[in-house]
């Protein structure tokens, strides 16, 4: 009974996928102009699997973007900011 008990639970750890780690990254989004921008910017954030939260703040020209990191890194929110007409890059 032990080594089914153990042989179980080693097949569970096994399987089972790797924690997701949340991070939350700033991207300096320059090219925002206009009051509309930042809505843009952010629906485009949105679609990209993994984020899960998402401010836009006009006035610094940046967005705050809380994701999944086994699901999206800097690379494809960036590639999703820029596909929509608002190049970016992380803010240091």
């Amino acid at each position: 009974m032990k080594i089914l008990l153990t042989l179980f639970m080693l097949t569970t750890l096994a399987t089972t996928p790797a924690l997701a780690t949340m991070k939350t990254v700033t991207l300096s989004v320059p090219g925002m102009t206009c009051s509309v921008c930042p809505i843009t910017v952010k629906k485009a954030l949105t679609k990209v699997e993994g984020v899960t939260k998402t401010d836009v703040n006009f006035k610094k020209r940046e967005a705050a973007v809380t994701f999944d990191d086994t699901k999206a890194n800097i690379q494809t929110l960036t590639k999703a900011t820029s596909d929509a007409g608002y190049p970016s890059t992380l803010r240091k």
